[in-house]
This record gives structure tokens, C-alpha cells and sequence, in this order.
């Protein structure tokens, strides 16, 4: 009787009745000339009627003669005149073996063994001698990670250059990895080892594979290179760092070299453990680094500085370092490629085949890269014309001398209140810590003269940032002289003719009241570091505006209300990734604004150190990724790059307060007094122990955007969206169509940054006439 069943119903009976291949791996084998094989075949077909059965014994018999008579043409009935002498007697059925695939419930009938090695390795002579075939076949290889790894396997296994395959793999196959991974969809689900295996087997049932289903871990580890014999040849193609670094230090242990194929730029990575056995592991690229507790390593955060030497930053392709800009924003992991993964996978199986054979004895990385050895040549040096040229000593001193007096009466100050007015200045913040001053001394009159050279940059727009840098300076410097007694005469810009001179400044002791903002003018520093997102008290606020209470020029606007905040916190943001896409911005942060070691900030004293970013591993990879500006320009092309935005955003986002200092007119003297109203905010702000950070890439380019003709160097969808920023930035501050925003910071209580910026010494911006 038939039983009805719903749709569901049917598939459920359908699925429970499926024939299950488990685990299983091996096919099983029937030679028909032992008895008991012969009577497992028929019990076999009798129970599966619908096993699908594929003999071409015949053709394979065909191959196997001319193979034996490689200089003859022979005919039809001459082939098989010589294939009856090889049955001698025996019937086509029951010569050599079927074998039975019970996970495709297929039978097929091939030559057995010795014969089917002899033919399916024949077309590898001479390219692998016999004898090489036979050296290579006694050979054992682990390969652990079978994503690229699958690749890798079944190449050393069509070659057959291995005796022994021991794979590892934990995971099963899921559809992502179908862009790279080559197995049908019916196999989603399965673990990677049993897709592998069976796929060997199909090729070469002969061919010893043993899988570690669960992968390689602390506690098979040693069995996966040593059990049945130790390993000639470790290749390591998974992602977990742990297992990465753990199965190298055990085979150094044990003297087996390691190989490693990273998909990218055909980079080959080989470590001759069993040459050198006091090599250090991955060159010596993680000796910095506590091996013992990369296992505790759970999160990004934790594996990235694990990862980095591992994978080499600098020295990954153009589109993976900007696909890695997007990992966590629009993609979840790296990226890889079957074409990369095929061709990594015969560069494995090459170079494995010249270490087992002693045909390649090196260690290193080696880099195959196809698009720059078959591709149009691109131009990837990105460099910039700075053209404008300080002064040199002769010509400040020329120009100081020409400047007259304007006062009857000046003081000639001591040496001593010399070096601690020269002190207090230096200790003036700059854009990116550049620094643009040199100052001149006659013996009575200090001259500030703008070093150009340290501030030509697309960000200083007509010098905008330079001249505010001045104004910080100049206050540094009433400061402390009114600390010494001290009244500063002050003439800005007195020769029309020199626009290099910013100022002259003569000296007049006086009885006049000290500012007890002085106290902090080496206290003071820029912190990059994230807000607990307290709000400042009101006091706090007045504070502020206190400080810049004789500045009639300009306004002090501050914004606490945190819908507001998040707002101008993504502006801020997209606009410092703005920057980066406009070629020459990111030119002068990465390569002339950054310092990307700790040696190379104390020889320059300039620029900012990349510690003082205090950035998380995460973010300093990201940073470093970011250097390379073809990878950027891609980013810009795709539409993407939020990541670029983050780091700033998210610094925003923890803001008690952001500050916006305005001025009616884009001129150099309103930019002069916004420095001084600036510095007296910060210091305001060390003495309330706010910390604060100027965050100006959108002031600097809302400035070059209205006051530049045609946007002067910006591509046009980046002016474009500057422009949409603008309007909403000044929706926010409620801006009038005649203030002009200069300078934005966020003010916020956090933790004191841990490294600070060094300054130039003295003798290196500071002329002292009398001892020349």
C-alpha cells in the first residue's frame, strides 16, 4: 500500500533515507580474483542496484601497452593483439581492481596499483625522473587549513609528489568558501578534510590521506607530525595565529621545515627548519613578541600584533591592503581569490617537490607577483614640488635691520630671561608638530620669521595654520614675559616688502601683572586619547570664554548638546578621510607629518610620533595600511574607506564638549589674534585638567574651498562634499555668512597621554646675532 505524505513530509523520508557517507573517506577496494572480493562486489550490487558503475579498463589496457612501446605507432589490431599477451589469459572483468565510492555510490574499474601509478605519473617524466617519483612517494606531508590548503593538496596529490598526506581541518565547508574552495554545493556541511580526501581518492585511491578532523591543536599537535613517522614537509595554510606560531616551534623542535603560501602577490614563505635548526620562527619577525601567550589571544585585538609579521604589512598587494581597510566596515575577513588560491596552490606543490627532493635549500620570502609581472605599468611614486624657500641667517638679519623702532624706549633683557622667552615659545602647539618658526635676536629686538619650508602643505592654505601657530607662539611669549616683568612691545608684519617676517617684538621691564596662565605653558599638550564623556560645568565653560575676552575679533562658540556633538563627530571624521583622498594630503600626513618610529622622532625632534596617537594595534595595522597611497586611491574609487573615518569620529564621539573659534575676515592678523585666543583656551583648559585636541582638517579645507580658486587642488566630488560638510557644520554653530571658522578642537576628561611631542632644540630655530 502506498502512504500519502505532505511535501515535508516526503522530504523528511527522503532525507532519512538518503544513503550517508558520514566521515567516510576511503572507497573500498574488490580484486575479482579473490573470492571473497568477488562475492562482496556482487552482494554490493545486489543490495544497491543503482550504484552507477564506469569501466574503461579498455582504454586504460590501450595506454598501458603503448606506454610500453613509447616508439611505435601501433594499430588497432596490433594493440590488441598486445593487450591479450599482457591479460594472459585472465578476463578484462576481472583484471585489476574495482573500487566502490560509497559517499557517490559509484564503482569504478582501473588498473590496479603499481600499473595505475606507472601511467598516471607518466606524463610527469622528465619534468620528475622515475627516480625522483619514487623518492617523492616515500615522502609524508601535513598540511593544515583546508581552504587554500585544498588547492595544495590536490596538486601535490595529482603530481603525486607525496607517499603521505596528513591533512588538518576543523571547520566545514560553508558557501563563502565556494569562491575559492572547489567542491559542489551538495558538500556544504561538510567538514574540509572529508571534501579533500574524497576528492583524492576520485583522482587516486591508492594514495595514503589521513585526516585530522578536528583539526590541529595543543593536543594532536605532535601526533599529526610524528605518528606512523615524523613529517618532511609542514604546510601551513589556516588562520588561527596560535596554530600558526605553536606548529612552528614544534617543528623546529622536531627539525621539519614549514612552507606557507599567503594567497597574495604568489608570496611563498619557507622556514628550513630541518637545515637550520636554530633559526628563529618566521624569521625572526615575532622574536619581539611573548609566544607563550599568543594561545590566550581571543580577540582582533589581541591577535593583530601576532598577525602583522605574519602576514607583512608593507609587503601586501595594493587591493588587499585596501580591502583590509574595509574588514569590519563592509566585508568581515580578508578577501581571497580562486585564481590566487590555484596558483598558490602549484607554487606549494613546486616548491614542497624542490625542498623534499634537495633541489631548494633556502629560507625567505619570496614574492611571484603576477600583476606586476604581467600587467601595464603604473606609476606608483607619488611625490609632491615644495617650492618656496626659507630665509637664510644673512637675509633675517638684512630684514631686521630694516625694521624701525616704535617705541622711544626699549630694555635690553638678560641672557637668562633670553633662554626662558626662547623656552616658553617653543613650547607653542603647531599643525603636525612642524614647527614653522625661526627666531632672531639683535641683541635687543626678538624677529619672528615664518620657515616655510616646515609648513608648505595643501592643509596650510595661504598659511592659515601657520599664522594662528604664530598667534600661539606670540601669546607664549606675553605670557612668560609677564611672568619675568616683562611688557612685550608688539609690531606684526612691520616690512610689507617681506612677508616672511610675522613679527618684531622690543622689551620694556615694567611693574605688570602677571598671568597665571604661564604656569601651564609647558604643562600644556595636545591629548589624543578617548573622553569618558563627562560634560564640563558651567564654571568650566565661563572659563573659557574669560580667556579670550579682549579678543574683540573673534567669537568663542561651544557645543555640549550630544546630538550635536555625534553630528559634527561623523563631519569630522569624513573629513579627515577626505584629506587622505586628496593625493597630496595624504603625502604630508604619512610621509612628511608622521615620525613611525621612536629613533626617527628623536632625530628630527619634529612631526608627530606615531605614539602619540595612542593608537590600539588594530588601529596602528589600519595606519599602516593606510601609508600606501595607491591602496587609498582604491578605497576612494570603490565609494568606501568608513574606517578612515573612525579613528577621528569615534575620539569625537567621547568629546564633553567641541570648540569652534571664528573670525570676521580670512586675514593674516585675524588669524594671528584666533592663535592667541587659542593658546589662552588651552592653557584654560590644562589649568582645569580639560584636556583638548585641535581637529582642523575641516576648518583647513572649508577655508581652501571658499577662499581657493576652483577648490585649488581638490577633486571635484571631494569639493562637492566639503561643500554638503560646510553647510551642515555651520547649521550647527549657527555661523553667519561673515565668520570665517578657523579652529576646532574637542575638549573632553580623559587619561594624559602617555608620549608627548618633542621639540627642536633651541639652536635650531633660534639665531642669537651676538653669538654669531
Amino acid at each position: 500500500m502506498t502512504k500519502n505524505y505532505s511535501e515535508p513530509d516526503v522530504l523528511a523520508q527522503l532525507l532519512a533515507e538518503r544513503p550517508s557517507g558520514g566521515d567516510v573517506v576511503k572507497p573500498l577496494f574488490f580484486r575479482l580474483g579473490n573470492i571473497s572480493d568477488r562475492q562482496g562486489l556482487s552482494n554490493l550490487l545486489e543490495k544497491k542496484p543503482y550504484i552507477r558503475i564506469f569501466d574503461s579498463i579498455d582504454q586504460q589496457l590501450t595506454e598501458l601497452i603503448k606506454s610500453f612501446h613509447p616508439k611505435l605507432t601501433l594499430s588497432g589490431d596490433e594493440i590488441r593483439s598486445l593487450v591479450a599477451e599482457h591479460l594472459a589469459g585472465i578476463s578484462k572483468i576481472d583484471y585489476g581492481v574495482w573500487v566502490y565510492y560509497p559517499w557517490n555510490e559509484t564503482l569504478v574499474h582501473i588498473l590496479d596499483e603499481d600499473e595505475f601509478i606507472t601511467m598516471r605519473t607518466s606524463r610527469n617524466r622528465y619534468k620528475i625522473t622515475q627516480d625522483e617519483q619514487m623518492r617523492l612517494m616515500t615522502k609524508r606531508i601535513g598540511v593544515i587549513g583546508l581552504s587554500v590548503g585544498q588547492s595544495v593538496s590536490l596538486t601535490l596529490c595529482m603530481e603525486r609528489g607525496v607517499g603521505e598526506l596528513r591533512i588538518a581541518d576543523f571547520d566545514e565547508l560553508e558557501i563563502t568558501n565556494l569562491n575559492r574552495l572547489r567542491s559542489g554545493l551538495h558538500n556544504m556541511g561538510l567538514k574540509k578534510t572529508v571534501i579533500v580526501a574524497r576528492e583524492i581518492a576520485e583522482i587516486d585511491p591508492f594514495l595514503k590521506v589521513t585526516c585530522y578532523h578536528e583539526g590541529v591543536t595543543d593536543a594532536n599537535l605532535e601526533d599529526f607530525l610524528l605518528h606512523d613517522g615524523k613529517l618532511d614537509l609542514l604546510i601551513d595554510e589556516c588562520d588561527g595565529v596560535d596554530v600558526k606560531i605553536n606548529c612552528r616551534l614544534a617543528a623546529k623542535k622536531h627539525g621539519i621545515p614549514v612552507l606557507m603560501e599567503a594567497s597574495d602577490r604568489g608570496t611563498v614563505d619557507i622556514e628550513r627548519f630541518d637545515l637550520e635548526p636554530d633559526r628563529p620562527i618566521l624569521h625572526g619577525f615575532v622574536e619581539h613578541l611573548d609566544l607563550s601567550n599568543v594561545r590566550l589571544a581571543k580577540t582582533m585585538e589581541e591577535k593583530l600584533p601576532y598577525i602583522l609579521p605574519i602576514v607583512g604589512i608593507e609587503t601586501m598587494s595594493t587591493r588587499l591592503k585596501a580591502s583590509a581597510i574595509e574588514i569590519g566596515q563592509t566585508i568581515s575577513t580578508w578577501p581571497q581569490l580562486a585564481s590566487a588560491v590555484a596558483f598558490g596552490g602549484g607554487m606549494a606543490a613546486d616548491v614542497s617537490r624542490r625542498v623534499l627532493l634537495g633541489q631548494f635549500n633556502q629560507s625567505g620570502r619570496y614574492f611571484i607577483d603576477l600583476e606586476e609581472l604581467i600587467g601595464d605599468q603604473v606609476k606608483t611614486d607619488v611625490t609632491f614640488e615644495y617650492t618656496k624657500r626659507s630665509l637664510s641667517p644673512d637675509e633675517m638679519a638684512a630684514a631686521a635691520s630694516r625694521v624701525p623702532p616704535v617705541a622711544e624706549h626699549v630694555d635690553t633683557i638678560t641672557e637668562s630671561e633670553v633662554r626662558e622667552l626662547i623656552s616658553a615659545v617653543a613650547a607653542a602647539p603647531s599643525p603636525g608638530n612642524n614647527q614653522p618658526w625661526k627666531w632672531y635676536y639683535d641683541g635687543t629686538r626678538f624677529y619672528l620669521f615664518h620657515d616655510i619650508q616646515r609648513s608648505e602643505s595643501f592643509g596650510d592654505f595661504q598659511n592659515m595654520a601657520s599664522y594662528m601657530t604664530f598667534g600661539t607662539a606670540i601669546e607664549n611669549l606675553n605670557l612668560k614675559a609677564k611672568d619675568l616683568g616683562i611688557k612685550v612691545i608688539e609690531n606684526l608684519f612691520p616690512l610689507e616688502d617681506e612677508p616672511m617676517l610675522i613679527g618684531a617684538f622690543s622689551f620694556v621691564y615694567a611693574d605688570i601683572e602677571k598671568d597665571e596662565l604661564s604656569h601651564f605653558l609647558t604643562i600644556r599638550c595636545t591629548n589624543r586619547r578617548k573622553g569618558n564623556g563627562n560634560r564640563l560645568t558651567g564654571n568650566i565653560l565661563d572659563d573659557f570664554r574669560d580667556a579670550v575676552r579682549d579678543f574683540d575679533r573673534l567669537k568663542l562658540k561651544i557645543v555640549v548638546e550630544d546630538k550635536q556633538v555625534q553630528r559634527l563627530a561623523s563631519i569630522a571624521g569624513e573629513a579627515e578621510k577626505l584629506r587622505l583622498f586628496i593625493p597630496q594630503g595624504h603625502y604630508e600626513l604619512f610621509e612628511k607629518e608622521l615620525r613611525w618610529t621612536e629613533r626617527e622622532a628623536l632625530e628630527t625632534k619634529d612631526g608627530l610620533d606615531i605614539q602619540t596617537l595612542e593608537l590600539s594595534p588594530k588601529d596602528a595595522i589600519g595606519f599602516r595600511v593606510a601609508r600606501d597611497p595607491m591602496a587609498v586611491k582604491l578605497v576612494a574609487e570603490w565609494g568606501l574607506g568608513r574606517a578612515l573615518e573612525n579613528m577621528t569620529a569615534d575620539l569625537m564621539k567621547t568629546a564633553s564638549a567641541i570648540g569652534l573659534v571664528v573670525i570676521p575676515a580670512f586675514d593674516r592678523t585675524a588669524l594671528i589674534e584666533a592663535g592667541k585666543a587659542v593658546e589662552r583656551i588651552w592653557l584654560s583648559a590644562t589649568r582645569n585638567k580639560v584636556s583638548m585636541q585641535p581637529v582642523l582638517a575641516s576648518v583647513l579645507h572649508f577655508a581652501r574651498l571658499m577662499h581657493g580658486k576652483d577648490g585649488t587642488g581638490m577633486p571635484g566630488w571631494i569639493q562637492n562634499r566639503f561643500r554638503e560638510l560646510k553647510g551642515e557644520f555651520d547649521s550647527i554653530f549657527d555661523n553667519g555668512s561673515t565668520e570665517e571658522s578657523v579652529f576646532l578642537f574637542r575638549l573632553f576628561y580623559g587619561n594624559d597621554p602617555q608620549v608627548k611631542s618633542l621639540r627642536l632644540d633651541a639652536d635650531q630655530f633660534f639665531i642669537h646675532q651676538n653669538n654669531n
